[in-house]
Protein backbone atom coordinates (compact mmCIF):
# COMPACT_ATOMS: atom_id res chain seq x y z
CA UNK A 1 0.00 0.00 0.00
CA UNK A 2 1.45 3.46 -1.02
CA UNK A 3 1.86 5.72 1.71
CA UNK A 4 0.00 9.08 0.33
CA UNK A 5 -3.24 6.46 0.72
CA UNK A 6 -3.59 6.83 4.53
CA UNK A 7 -2.43 9.47 7.20
CA UNK A 8 0.53 9.45 8.96
CA UNK A 9 -1.28 8.13 12.17
CA UNK A 10 -3.10 4.93 10.51
CA UNK A 11 0.28 4.70 8.47
CA UNK A 12 2.35 4.43 12.06
CA UNK A 13 0.17 1.77 13.32
CA UNK A 14 0.24 -0.18 10.14
CA UNK A 15 3.93 0.15 10.66
CA UNK A 16 3.24 -2.15 13.79
CA UNK A 17 0.75 -4.29 13.09
CA UNK A 18 1.72 -5.15 9.39
CA UNK A 19 4.12 -7.45 7.93
CA UNK A 20 5.64 -11.22 7.33
CA UNK A 21 7.95 -11.41 10.26
CA UNK A 22 9.26 -14.86 11.60
CA UNK A 23 6.78 -16.34 13.41
CA UNK A 24 7.21 -15.81 17.29
CA UNK A 25 6.99 -18.48 19.88
CA UNK A 26 3.76 -17.64 22.57
CA UNK A 27 2.00 -15.40 19.70
CA UNK A 28 -1.57 -15.90 18.16
CA UNK A 29 -1.71 -14.62 14.96
CA UNK A 30 -5.06 -13.03 13.49
CA UNK A 31 -5.36 -11.79 9.81
CA UNK A 32 -7.24 -9.11 8.57
CA UNK A 33 -8.44 -8.08 4.92
CA UNK A 34 -10.71 -5.11 3.49
CA UNK A 35 -10.42 -2.42 1.18
CA UNK A 36 -7.87 -0.12 2.86
CA UNK A 37 -7.47 1.98 -0.52
CA UNK A 38 -9.93 1.89 -4.13
CA UNK A 39 -13.64 2.56 -4.06
CA UNK A 40 -14.53 1.86 -0.69
CA UNK A 41 -11.22 2.92 1.22
CA UNK A 42 -13.06 4.81 4.11
CA UNK A 43 -14.90 1.24 5.01
CA UNK A 44 -11.47 -0.43 5.37
CA UNK A 45 -9.54 1.90 6.87
CA UNK A 46 -12.46 2.68 9.86
CA UNK A 47 -12.45 -0.94 10.30
CA UNK A 48 -9.20 -1.85 10.71
CA UNK A 49 -9.00 1.04 13.46
CA UNK A 50 -11.30 -0.94 15.52
CA UNK A 51 -9.91 -4.10 15.21
CA UNK A 52 -6.67 -2.80 15.99
CA UNK A 53 -7.83 -0.47 19.30
CA UNK A 54 -9.65 -4.23 20.10
CA UNK A 55 -6.31 -6.09 19.41
CA UNK A 56 -4.22 -3.68 21.47
CA UNK A 57 -6.26 -3.07 24.28
CA UNK A 58 -6.12 -7.31 24.46
CA UNK A 59 -2.47 -6.88 24.45
CA UNK A 60 -1.97 -4.41 27.02
CA UNK A 61 -4.12 -6.49 29.07
CA UNK A 62 -1.68 -9.26 29.04
CA UNK A 63 -3.00 -10.72 25.62
CA UNK A 64 -4.98 -13.57 25.25
CA UNK A 65 -3.89 -17.21 26.88
CA UNK A 66 -1.02 -15.65 28.12
CA UNK A 67 0.11 -14.85 24.21
CA UNK A 68 0.44 -11.80 22.11
CA UNK A 69 -1.89 -11.36 19.71
CA UNK A 70 -0.37 -10.48 16.66
CA UNK A 71 -2.57 -8.45 13.86
CA UNK A 72 -1.76 -9.23 10.10
CA UNK A 73 -3.49 -6.84 7.94
CA UNK A 74 -3.71 -6.72 3.92
CA UNK A 75 -5.61 -4.34 1.51
CA UNK A 76 -7.65 -5.76 -1.21
CA UNK A 77 -7.86 -2.50 -3.09
CA UNK A 78 -11.66 -2.98 -3.11
CA UNK A 79 -11.30 -5.62 -5.33
CA UNK A 80 -13.37 -9.03 -5.02
CA UNK A 81 -10.39 -10.68 -7.04
CA UNK A 82 -7.58 -9.05 -4.17
CA UNK A 83 -9.47 -10.19 -1.59
CA UNK A 84 -9.56 -14.00 -2.27
CA UNK A 85 -5.50 -13.12 -2.85
CA UNK A 86 -5.05 -11.60 0.63
CA UNK A 87 -6.61 -14.37 2.61
CA UNK A 88 -5.06 -16.70 0.99
CA UNK A 89 -1.75 -15.40 1.52
CA UNK A 90 -3.09 -14.98 5.65
CA UNK A 91 -3.54 -18.75 5.50
CA UNK A 92 -1.20 -19.79 3.50
CA UNK A 93 1.93 -17.62 4.47
CA UNK A 94 1.86 -15.84 7.08
CA UNK A 95 -0.13 -18.92 9.36
CA UNK A 96 -3.10 -17.30 10.60
CA UNK A 97 -5.49 -18.75 12.71
CA UNK A 98 -8.20 -17.15 12.13
CA UNK A 99 -9.69 -13.90 9.76
CA UNK A 100 -11.57 -10.67 9.80
CA UNK A 101 -12.76 -9.61 6.91
CA UNK A 102 -14.76 -7.81 4.71
CA UNK A 103 -17.66 -5.13 4.91
CA UNK A 104 -18.73 -6.01 1.26
CA UNK A 105 -20.23 -8.83 1.10
CA UNK A 106 -18.94 -9.31 -2.56
CA UNK A 107 -14.91 -9.60 -1.18
CA UNK A 108 -16.13 -11.64 1.33
CA UNK A 109 -18.26 -14.01 -1.00
CA UNK A 110 -14.85 -13.74 -2.93
CA UNK A 111 -12.47 -14.49 -0.03
CA UNK A 112 -14.90 -16.99 2.25
CA UNK A 113 -14.49 -20.04 -0.07
CA UNK A 114 -10.44 -19.97 0.76
CA UNK A 115 -11.39 -19.70 4.67
CA UNK A 116 -13.59 -22.68 4.39
CA UNK A 117 -11.66 -24.96 2.71
CA UNK A 118 -8.79 -24.51 4.79
CA UNK A 119 -10.80 -24.83 8.37
CA UNK A 120 -9.84 -21.35 9.22
CA UNK A 121 -12.73 -19.38 10.86
CA UNK A 122 -13.75 -16.21 9.29
CA UNK A 123 -15.45 -13.26 11.10
CA UNK A 124 -17.37 -10.74 8.43
CA UNK A 125 -17.18 -7.41 10.19
CA UNK A 126 -20.12 -5.60 8.04
CA UNK A 127 -21.01 -8.17 5.42
CA UNK A 128 -24.73 -8.09 5.49
CA UNK A 129 -25.90 -10.40 2.20
CA UNK A 130 -27.14 -13.67 3.66
CA UNK A 131 -25.08 -15.69 1.40
CA UNK A 132 -21.84 -14.65 2.96
CA UNK A 133 -21.99 -17.57 5.96
CA UNK A 134 -23.92 -19.86 3.31
CA UNK A 135 -20.58 -20.60 2.41
CA UNK A 136 -20.12 -22.43 4.99
CA UNK A 137 -20.02 -23.77 8.51
CA UNK A 138 -16.52 -21.48 9.50
CA UNK A 139 -18.19 -18.45 8.01
CA UNK A 140 -19.58 -15.96 10.51
CA UNK A 141 -20.55 -12.60 10.36
CA UNK A 142 -20.56 -9.72 13.64
CA UNK A 143 -23.50 -7.62 11.94
CA UNK A 144 -27.20 -7.93 11.15
CA UNK A 145 -28.18 -9.64 7.73
CA UNK A 146 -30.26 -7.96 4.08
CA UNK A 147 -33.72 -9.54 5.29
CA UNK A 148 -33.85 -7.68 8.27
CA UNK A 149 -31.84 -4.39 7.27
CA UNK A 150 -34.00 -4.52 3.53
CA UNK A 151 -37.44 -5.69 5.69
CA UNK A 152 -36.40 -2.82 7.80
CA UNK A 153 -36.33 -0.07 5.89
CA UNK A 154 -39.55 -1.33 3.82
CA UNK A 155 -41.67 -0.94 7.04
CA UNK A 156 -40.40 2.43 7.85
CA UNK A 157 -40.76 3.62 4.31
CA UNK A 158 -44.65 2.71 4.58
CA UNK A 159 -45.36 2.91 8.47
CA UNK A 160 -43.58 5.68 8.84
CA UNK A 161 -43.09 8.03 5.90
CA UNK A 162 -46.27 7.10 4.50
CA UNK A 163 -45.12 6.17 1.34
CA UNK A 164 -46.93 3.74 -1.21
CA UNK A 165 -44.88 4.10 -3.98
CA UNK A 166 -41.22 3.66 -4.75
CA UNK A 167 -38.77 3.42 -7.14
CA UNK A 168 -35.29 1.99 -6.72
CA UNK A 169 -32.04 2.47 -8.55
CA UNK A 170 -29.23 -0.86 -7.54
CA UNK A 171 -25.65 -1.15 -8.33
CA UNK A 172 -26.43 -4.58 -10.34
CA UNK A 173 -22.41 -5.42 -9.51
CA UNK A 174 -22.89 -5.61 -6.39
CA UNK A 175 -24.07 -8.50 -4.33
CA UNK A 176 -25.16 -6.38 -1.40
CA UNK A 177 -26.88 -3.95 -2.92
CA UNK A 178 -28.80 -6.33 -5.26
CA UNK A 179 -29.95 -8.44 -2.10
CA UNK A 180 -31.03 -5.39 0.03
CA UNK A 181 -33.07 -4.57 -3.22
CA UNK A 182 -35.20 -7.43 -3.06
CA UNK A 183 -35.69 -7.73 0.18
CA UNK A 184 -36.92 -4.62 0.14
CA UNK A 185 -38.72 -5.21 -2.72
CA UNK A 186 -40.58 -8.08 -1.22
CA UNK A 187 -41.23 -6.84 2.52
CA UNK A 188 -42.62 -3.32 0.77
CA UNK A 189 -44.83 -5.71 -1.77
CA UNK A 190 -46.07 -7.63 0.94
CA UNK A 191 -47.14 -4.32 3.27
CA UNK A 192 -48.95 -3.54 0.37
CA UNK A 193 -46.52 -0.55 -1.60
CA UNK A 194 -45.57 -1.12 -5.19
CA UNK A 195 -42.01 -0.28 -6.79
CA UNK A 196 -43.12 1.72 -9.57
CA UNK A 197 -39.45 1.63 -11.47
CA UNK A 198 -36.59 -0.08 -11.04
CA UNK A 199 -33.25 1.39 -12.40
CA UNK A 200 -29.45 -0.42 -12.30
CA UNK A 201 -25.73 1.64 -12.77
CA UNK A 202 -22.80 -0.65 -11.78
CA UNK A 203 -19.94 0.78 -8.83
CA UNK A 204 -17.47 3.26 -10.00
CA UNK A 205 -20.40 5.14 -12.51
CA UNK A 206 -20.59 8.91 -11.87
CA UNK A 207 -23.63 9.55 -14.51
CA UNK A 208 -27.02 8.87 -12.98
CA UNK A 209 -28.98 11.41 -15.08
CA UNK A 210 -30.61 8.80 -17.50
CA UNK A 211 -31.84 6.65 -14.81
CA UNK A 212 -32.89 9.05 -12.60
CA UNK A 213 -35.21 11.34 -15.49
CA UNK A 214 -36.87 7.55 -16.11
CA UNK A 215 -37.44 7.37 -12.41
CA UNK A 216 -38.43 10.77 -12.43
CA UNK A 217 -41.24 9.88 -15.17
CA UNK A 218 -42.82 7.47 -12.99
CA UNK A 219 -43.48 9.72 -9.94
CA UNK A 220 -42.59 7.92 -6.87
CA UNK A 221 -42.89 9.07 -3.63
CA UNK A 222 -38.81 7.87 -2.38
CA UNK A 223 -36.49 6.40 -4.08
CA UNK A 224 -34.41 3.08 -2.43
CA UNK A 225 -30.82 3.30 -3.19
CA UNK A 226 -29.05 0.06 -1.56
CA UNK A 227 -25.36 1.45 -2.85
CA UNK A 228 -22.14 2.45 -1.37
CA UNK A 229 -21.10 6.23 -0.13
CA UNK A 230 -19.59 7.56 -3.03
CA UNK A 231 -22.56 6.75 -5.89
CA UNK A 232 -24.94 7.48 -3.21
CA UNK A 233 -23.62 11.00 -2.52
CA UNK A 234 -23.19 11.59 -6.99
CA UNK A 235 -26.81 10.17 -7.09
CA UNK A 236 -28.23 12.46 -4.45
CA UNK A 237 -26.78 15.40 -6.10
CA UNK A 238 -27.58 14.63 -9.58
CA UNK A 239 -32.03 13.53 -8.09
CA UNK A 240 -32.17 17.28 -6.84
CA UNK A 241 -30.42 18.73 -9.81
CA UNK A 242 -33.30 17.15 -11.81
CA UNK A 243 -35.91 18.22 -9.44
CA UNK A 244 -36.63 14.77 -7.44
CA UNK A 245 -37.30 16.43 -4.03
CA UNK A 246 -38.68 13.32 -2.63
CA UNK A 247 -37.28 11.41 0.20
CA UNK A 248 -33.91 9.08 -0.74
CA UNK A 249 -33.76 5.86 1.46
CA UNK A 250 -30.93 3.82 1.56
CA UNK A 251 -28.49 1.22 3.52
CA UNK A 252 -25.63 0.97 6.27
CA UNK A 253 -23.31 1.44 2.57
CA UNK A 254 -23.91 5.09 3.26
CA UNK A 255 -22.43 5.25 6.48
CA UNK A 256 -19.26 7.18 5.52
CA UNK A 257 -18.50 11.27 6.18
CA UNK A 258 -17.73 11.03 2.04
CA UNK A 259 -21.51 10.85 1.73
CA UNK A 260 -22.08 14.24 2.77
CA UNK A 261 -18.46 15.37 1.26
CA UNK A 262 -20.29 14.77 -2.15
CA UNK A 263 -23.57 14.91 -1.60
CA UNK A 264 -23.63 18.21 0.56
CA UNK A 265 -27.24 19.45 0.69
CA UNK A 266 -28.46 17.16 -1.89
CA UNK A 267 -28.43 14.40 1.46
CA UNK A 268 -30.44 16.43 3.66
CA UNK A 269 -33.13 14.45 4.71
CA UNK A 270 -32.03 11.12 3.38
CA UNK A 271 -33.25 8.09 5.88
CA UNK A 272 -30.55 4.79 5.87
CA UNK A 273 -30.38 2.44 8.40
CA UNK A 274 -26.86 1.60 9.98
CA UNK A 275 -25.54 -0.73 13.10
CA UNK A 276 -25.37 2.35 15.33
CA UNK A 277 -25.86 6.03 15.91
CA UNK A 278 -22.96 7.96 17.72
CA UNK A 279 -25.30 10.41 19.34
CA UNK A 280 -27.17 7.65 21.21
CA UNK A 281 -26.71 8.16 24.98
CA UNK A 282 -25.87 4.58 26.10
CA UNK A 283 -22.68 4.29 27.90
CA UNK A 284 -21.12 1.41 26.02
CA UNK A 285 -21.50 3.34 22.76
CA UNK A 286 -19.78 6.76 24.48
CA UNK A 287 -17.72 5.11 26.67
CA UNK A 288 -16.71 3.20 23.28
CA UNK A 289 -16.42 6.78 21.51
CA UNK A 290 -14.00 8.21 24.16
CA UNK A 291 -11.84 5.16 23.65
CA UNK A 292 -11.62 5.80 20.36
CA UNK A 293 -11.39 9.60 20.37
CA UNK A 294 -8.56 9.02 22.49
CA UNK A 295 -6.43 6.44 20.33
CA UNK A 296 -7.50 8.26 16.91
CA UNK A 297 -6.97 11.91 17.41
CA UNK A 298 -10.36 12.59 17.70
CA UNK A 299 -12.33 11.08 15.33
CA UNK A 300 -15.38 10.20 16.03
CA UNK A 301 -16.03 6.11 14.97
CA UNK A 302 -18.50 5.22 12.23
CA UNK A 303 -20.39 2.08 12.15
CA UNK A 304 -17.55 0.03 10.33
CA UNK A 305 -15.16 1.27 12.95
CA UNK A 306 -17.73 -0.38 15.61
CA UNK A 307 -18.28 -3.48 13.61
CA UNK A 308 -14.61 -3.98 13.68
CA UNK A 309 -14.33 -3.44 17.17
CA UNK A 310 -16.91 -5.86 17.97
CA UNK A 311 -16.24 -8.67 15.64
CA UNK A 312 -12.43 -8.59 16.71
CA UNK A 313 -13.05 -8.84 20.41
CA UNK A 314 -16.05 -11.34 19.30
CA UNK A 315 -12.94 -13.46 17.83
CA UNK A 316 -10.91 -12.96 20.87
CA UNK A 317 -13.08 -14.33 23.19
CA UNK A 318 -14.06 -17.35 21.28
CA UNK A 319 -10.22 -18.11 21.62
CA UNK A 320 -10.42 -17.72 25.39
CA UNK A 321 -13.19 -20.02 25.60
CA UNK A 322 -11.41 -22.34 23.46
CA UNK A 323 -8.43 -22.64 26.10
CA UNK A 324 -6.13 -22.91 22.98
CA UNK A 325 -5.18 -21.16 19.39
CA UNK A 326 -6.87 -23.78 17.75
CA UNK A 327 -9.01 -22.79 14.82
CA UNK A 328 -10.94 -25.81 14.89
CA UNK A 329 -11.94 -25.27 18.38
CA UNK A 330 -12.48 -21.22 18.00
CA UNK A 331 -14.87 -22.05 15.30
CA UNK A 332 -17.10 -24.32 17.82
CA UNK A 333 -17.04 -21.39 20.15
CA UNK A 334 -17.84 -18.73 18.03
CA UNK A 335 -20.93 -21.07 17.19
CA UNK A 336 -22.05 -20.96 20.82
CA UNK A 337 -21.78 -17.30 20.97
CA UNK A 338 -25.08 -16.46 22.92
CA UNK A 339 -24.58 -13.32 25.16
CA UNK A 340 -21.57 -11.51 23.37
CA UNK A 341 -22.01 -7.16 24.58
CA UNK A 342 -20.95 -5.23 21.55
CA UNK A 343 -20.90 -1.66 21.28
CA UNK A 344 -23.46 -2.11 18.68
CA UNK A 345 -25.84 -3.93 20.72
CA UNK A 346 -26.09 -7.65 22.62
CA UNK A 347 -26.00 -10.11 20.78
CA UNK A 348 -26.29 -13.95 19.44
CA UNK A 349 -24.74 -16.21 16.74
CA UNK A 350 -27.86 -18.05 15.31
CA UNK A 351 -27.67 -21.50 13.60
CA UNK A 352 -27.06 -20.36 10.33
CA UNK A 353 -23.67 -18.30 11.64
CA UNK A 354 -25.30 -14.65 11.70
CA UNK A 355 -25.79 -12.21 14.39
CA UNK A 356 -28.68 -11.35 16.02
CA UNK A 357 -28.80 -7.61 16.94
CA UNK A 358 -30.48 -4.69 16.69
CA UNK A 359 -30.78 -2.05 13.91
CA UNK A 360 -30.87 1.89 14.12
CA UNK A 361 -32.38 4.25 11.73
CA UNK A 362 -30.84 7.76 10.91
CA UNK A 363 -31.36 10.91 9.26
CA UNK A 364 -29.16 13.45 7.79
CA UNK A 365 -29.90 16.19 9.06
CA UNK A 366 -27.59 20.14 9.75
CA UNK A 367 -24.83 17.78 8.29
CA UNK A 368 -24.79 15.31 10.59
CA UNK A 369 -26.12 11.68 11.00
CA UNK A 370 -28.70 11.80 13.78
CA UNK A 371 -30.21 8.87 15.34
CA UNK A 372 -34.38 8.12 14.34
CA UNK A 373 -34.98 5.42 15.62
CA UNK A 374 -33.82 1.36 16.35
CA UNK A 375 -35.01 -1.84 16.41
CA UNK A 376 -34.68 -5.58 17.62
CA UNK A 377 -34.68 -8.60 15.56
CA UNK A 378 -37.70 -10.04 15.23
Amino acid sequence: MKSSRLGMGLLAALALAWGCQKKEAGEIRIGEYGSLTGNTATFGQSTHKGVLLAVEEANAAGGVLGKKITLITEDDQSKPEEARTAALKLIRQDKVIALIGEVASSRSLAAAPEAQRAKIPMISSASTNPQVTQVGDFIFRACFIDPFQGGTMARFAFEDLKVRRVAMLVDIKNDYSVGLSQFFEKTFKELGGEIIASESYSEGDIEFRAQLTKIRESKPEAIFVPGYYTEAGLIAKQARELGLAIPLLGGDGWDSTVTLEIGKEAVEGVYFSNHYASDDPSPRIQEFIAKFKKRWEGEVPDAMAVLGYDAANMLLDAIRRAGEPDPIKIRDQLAATKEFAGVTGDMMIDADRNARKPIVILKIEGGKFKFVKSLAPQ
